[in-house]
């Protein structure tokens, strides 16, 4: 590879990691807003109302289709990389919030201080239980995508980008909900609920970014003259 093919590999690889730590602290930050996805009105189960969902899960899967991306193009050591800056990220955004929780407003800003902990008090939980899931839950998905990799010798994308992230976001869902149970920020009535309602979406979000997967790898493979399973060294 050239000299400025390898420049270039390597600012999309920094463009990429920005993208991945924006989604997951946004993630953290807009989490307490819940919707209901109209596509599906008023279908229940387990006594909620399917894909009545946080806001928070809506950039969450662009994290999981850029690390399957990493890992297929960069390796599973650059897709490592990416998960730690972004565990990183998230302890540094939870700093930022809770000195902010902590000083006083003054008595003409827009927006009062039981405004701001309603609103943020609890990121502290959110950033909490979101980095334990995300730790696990991301980790999960560079191993078993690497595996399925390994094990196709490098074929059948399709397969290890849904089977590793099917994995991960079961994982995912269910540990920031159990945590969040037990924290008392959601009632354990509203656990199935909600876990199913998640995962599902997450699902079916990860069945419709598979073509945006391969769209993606055949540009680079284009680009960078890889072979089908070859990945770029940067370092």
């Amino acid at each position: 590879m050239t000299t400025n093919k390898k420049t270039l590999a390597g600012k999309i690889y920094l463009y990429l990691a920005a993208l991945f730590i924006t989604s997951l602290v946004v993630c953290n930050l807009i989490f307490q807003k819940f919707i209901t996805w109209q596509p599906f009105g008023d279908l229940t189960i387990f006594g909620e109302k399917i894909f009545e969902i946080s806001v928070g899960v809506l950039p969450y899967p662009i994290t999981f289709l850029i690390t399957d991306l990493i890992s297929e193009i960069y390796g599973q050591k650059k897709a490592n990389r990416v998960v730690t800056a972004g565990i990183f990220a998230s302890v540094f955004s939870l700093l930022i919030v809770y000195t902010s929780n902590a000083i006083p407003a003054t008595p003409w800003s827009p927006v009062q201080d039981p405004v701001f902990t309603q609103v943020f008090g609890a990121t502290a939980i959110a950033v909490f239980a979101s980095m334990l899931a995300y730790l696990l839950a991301q980790y999960i998905d560079v191993h078993i995508f690497h595996f399925w990799k390994r094990l196709t010798k490098g074929k059948h994308l399709w397969l290890r980008n849904n089977f590793s992230t099917f994995t991960s976001q079961f994982v995912d869902t269910f540990t920031v909900l159990f945590l969040l149970c037990t924290f008392e920020k959601i009632g354990w009535e509203r656990f199935y609920g909600l876990l199913l309602s998640g995962f599902l979406f997450k699902v079916l979000v990860a069945v419709t970014d598979t073509p945006l997967l391969y769209f993606f790898v055949y540009i680079f493979r284009k680009k960078f003259n890889l072979k089908v399973g070859e990945e770029i060294e940067l370092d």
